[in-house]
């Protein structure tokens, strides 16, 4: 059977503004150049995993808006099957992202169609035909190897995914919340970056707090960035992999990036060194450039970086 992974999350338009430095409360500043871009934490790590060479499928919602068809069409183009992508009435999710000439950026989202996600979308996760229906006479049967998810849509939703899977699943715990045991009990593998596994633990120390998520499920990446990232598992594996040293443009979606291409390594059997050493080299390439989804590398990229 052919493997899949399927990415049950958030899809939102980015409208960036790229500015010197971003203003204060209460202050205008001049941007120099302004972008709509597809984005969203879900949509973002199913392009991401797209291109790094998975074969990947989306389950959520966009909005009857126009942006909506792009969002749509901005998936397609990237190969993501979208035939469980719902349109509900209303907009679609935007993000607002200033970004300012260092790489750093703020965002502010709001979540439009994505709030409309409930637990009955959840039920298409585990689907095993083309598309999440009913096979076609002779169709190729399809199992989903991983199931990536992200913290943007309504957290009933997320837990019923979780919950309905049987495979790997992985969670990007974004935006951070309180983290339900639920939820946890049903996580293969959490993947922070150290802010947010600093959040989640209490702890600042990445690698304190690597043990600590460790307590709570059997694997645990925490990305730090610059420097690279680190992995732990219940077996006793600890491994860190250093960041390549790169000048950044726009840091918006390398955790996406990251999350994506990892998931892909993994269902492809790699180890986990393999799998961390392709995700950081994945990462490095997207924030050389502007953008979410548009930044992101393709799988001919990444085998070079890593070469």
């Amino acid at each position: 059977m052919e493997s899949m992974i399927t990415v049950f999350g958030s899809a939102n338009m980015d409208l960036v503004a790229y500015v010197e430095r971003a203003p204060e409360l209460g202050e205008t500043v001049s941007g120099r150049e302004f972008r709509t871009i597809c984005g969203g934490k879900g949509a973002n790590q199913a392009i991401a995993s797209a291109l790094a060479g998975g074969d990947v499928r989306f389950v959520g919602a966009v909005g009857s808006d126009g942006f909506g068809t792009e969002l749509r069409e901005a998936l397609g183009r990237s190969g993501v099957d979208t035939g469980d992508l719902r349109t509900v009435d209303g907009p679609s999710g935007i993000a607002h992202i200033v970004v300012e000439d260092g790489g750093a950026n703020s965002i502010i989202v709001v979540p439009g169609a994505n709030g409309k996600v409930t637990a009955e979308h959840a039920r298409t996760v585990s689907g095993t035909a083309p598309h999440g229906r009913s096979a076609e006479p002779g169709a190729a049967a399809r199992t989903t190897d991983a199931l990536l998810l992200q913290l943007e849509l309504p957290m009933p939703a997320v837990v019923a995914a979780a919950r309905a899977f049987s495979g790997l699943v992985v969670l990007t715990p974004a935006p951070v919340v309180p983290l339900p045991r639920e939820l946890l009990d049903a996580v293969g593998l959490l993947l922070p970056n150290e802010h947010e596994a600093a959040a989640i633990t209490g702890l600042t120390a990445p690698e304190e707090a690597l043990e600590a998520l460790l307590a709570l499920v059997p694997e645990a990446v925490v990305t730090l960035g610059a420097d690279g990232a680190i992995y732990g598992s219940r077996d006793g594996s600890r491994l860190r992999v250093p960041g390549r040293p790169v000048a950044a443009v726009d840091t918006t979606a390398a955790g996406d990036t990251f999350a994506g291409a990892f998931t892909v390594a993994r269902t492809e059997g790699r180890t986990p060194q393999e799998a961390l050493e392709f995700a950081t080299a994945a990462a490095a390439l997207s924030v050389q450039r502007p953008g979410a989804s548009t930044s992101m590398p393709t799988r001919a990229e990444i085998d070079a970086e890593v070469r």
